[in-house]
């Protein structure tokens, strides 16, 4: 009968090792395609229709995993995490980092949810709360890390862990740095210079058509670009001219590159 049991922990902990490793990889791989997509970054690389569902894919691959990885937990006979454990995960004595990957979970998924309901529910605030998964990724990270130092495996996980987990790193905190870094460290073109005289204001277009509503470009410009409760894009054709970087800011994150901006002179048609 001991014997049974045993049998049935290893191949559930397997599951558990595998199912862990796979979300791990994927939550990393779809936190960098993410940062890449919102940017515009990986425009030419692909479709961009393509851009966007290969991030919900590897998303939802990785919550997937995630989940299986914890549900293989619940079941072990000696089970390292409780059911009420997953809605109070620092309740009943239980590990840190199991705490720390449940945490990551709920936020990761709630980040899921809201992206999911952004056009019926969230319409302006779904981007800020879908950020709410960059925390979720490095509590899962932390986690996983934590894991492999008591289950004796840091040695066997760290090439590929870090292998996986720098470009995640790496592209997140270039995507909150802010644009005149950016322009310096060679990520991203500077706006053409301004002639006396010549162009220096903005004149906007959106394509209503081609445009989904994620309100990033919102976030770049508020003053230029907002999105109504019912959904729609209401935008300034003509802003102010000191409004002209965050309006080309906002063109350059639009992952469907809906919006077009041309360089105009102040007080021209």
């Amino acid at each position: 009968m001991v014997l049974a049991v045993s049998e049935h922990d290893a191949g559930v902990w397997d599951v558990a090792t595998m199912s862990g490793r796979a979300a791990y990889v994927t939550m990393c791989l779809a936190a960098c395609w993410g940062v890449l997509t919102a940017t515009g970054w990986v425009r030419k690389i692909t479709g961009r229709a393509a851009l966007l569902s290969t991030h919900q894919v590897l998303a939802t691959f990785a919550m997937a995993s995630a989940v299986t990885h914890v549900s293989a937990l619940l079941v072990l006979e000696s089970a390292p995490l409780t059911a009420y454990q997953l809605v109070l995960p620092l309740v009943g004595g239980g590990e840190v980092r199991h705490a720390l990957g449940v945490v990551g979970l709920e936020l990761m998924l709630a980040a899921s949810i809201t992206a999911a309901l952004r056009r019926t529910v969230f319409h302006r605030n779904w981007v800020h709360l879908h950020r709410l998964a960059y925390v979720g990724v490095w509590l899962s990270a932390m986690h996983a890390w934590l894991g492999a130092a008591a289950g004796g495996h840091v040695p066997v996980v760290w090439l590929a862990g870090i292998t996986v987990l720098m470009p995640a790193i790496t592209v997140t905190v270039l995507r909150f740095l802010p644009p005149p870094l950016l322009v310096r460290l060679g990520v991203i073109a500077a706006d053409p210079p301004v002639v006396r005289g010549g162009p220096t204001g903005v004149r906007v277009a959106v394509d209503h058509e081609r445009c989904r509503h994620y309100a990033l470009c919102q976030a770049q410009a508020p003053k230029v670009f907002r999105l109504l409760d019912d959904g729609r894009l209401r935008y300034a054709r003509n802003p102010d001219a000191e409004q002209a970087p965050q309006v080309r800011a906002a063109a350059r994150v639009c992952p469907v590159r809906a919006i077009r901006v041309d360089a105009v002179e102040v007080g021209g048609p």
